[in-house]
């Protein structure tokens, strides 16, 4: 199986700016083994989806609503996604539950939503920097896993420490590896055999220098990318890091 290199791209990017990234990525893409990932802002979904037709690299949606449609302002339904041309959604990004209040049972929902939609989550776990100080890291990353997913889950996890995002600091190799093994070990434990065919990210200041050391870490079956994925050059060189799991 090949690694998933997914970009988050966060609140970046008019829509011009967002086509060209989009085009730059899949004009380099072309030597590259991993799976190629873009979630570019509800807005320039349907530009960045036309402007990758035909190339490897899939689009995805940063979120997405739990009902298919309805009066709820401001939001957008995973099917809407799906129409314009997304394939994945993330879900549960520490952004979303810090800063929208989201509960593990509200991201459990929109799972439910997306693949109601024939899109395929990629469900965000990760404790703060307090919480690691309190050795409660795997606690709080148990609980995620164990309220955030639906059963079946058809899906990826996205591991992300909150106190390695937009930072600049990253988790070591052996917190990634202890991590890692750990959620492994949840999956099973929550899903039996079915948990060990579902791909485990890392994500926090993932960058070039870093990806290589990382991405061989067992159990890391691809990144989420931050602000590295803002540079086609910085993507890419994440991506040829890349290997199959």
């Amino acid at each position: 199986m090949r690694q998933l290199i997914a970009g988050n791209w966060k609140m970046n990017c008019l829509s011009a700016e967002a086509v060209a990234l989009a085009k730059d990525v899949a004009a380099g893409a072309g030597d590259i083994q991993a799976e190629l990932l873009v979630c570019p802002v509800a807005l320039h979904v349907a530009a960045v989806a036309q402007a990758l037709k035909g190339s490897t690299v899939a689009v995805g949606g940063q979120d997405c609503h739990q009902e298919a449609k309805g009066a709820h302002t401001g939001d957008i339904a995973a099917p809407m996604l799906a129409d314009v041309g997304a394939a994945w959604v993330i879900l549960g990004h520490s952004e979303r539950r810090q800063n929208h209040g989201e509960t593990d049972e509200l991201v459990r929902e929109k799972c439910l939503a997306a693949a109601a939609a024939g899109l395929t989550p990629i469900v965000c776990v990760g404790e703060t920097e307090e919480q690691r100080v309190g050795g409660q890291e795997t606690e709080v990353v148990g609980w995620q896993i164990s309220g955030s997913l639906p059963k079946p889950f058809n899906g990826v996890i996205a591991y992300e420490p909150l106190w390695a995002i937009g930072t600049g600091r990253t988790a070591t190799e052996q917190d990634v590896a202890n991590m890692h093994a750990f959620i492994r070990e949840e999956l099973v434990r929550q899903f039996g055999e079915a948990g060990r065919g579902i791909r485990i990210l890392y994500g926090g200041s993932v960058r070039p220098a870093n990806a290589p050391g990382l991405l061989a870490v067992p159990e890391v079956a691809g990144a989420l990318v931050g602000g590295a994925s803002l540079n086609a050059a910085d993507f890419l060189a994440i991506a040829r890091a890349a290997r199959s799991v």
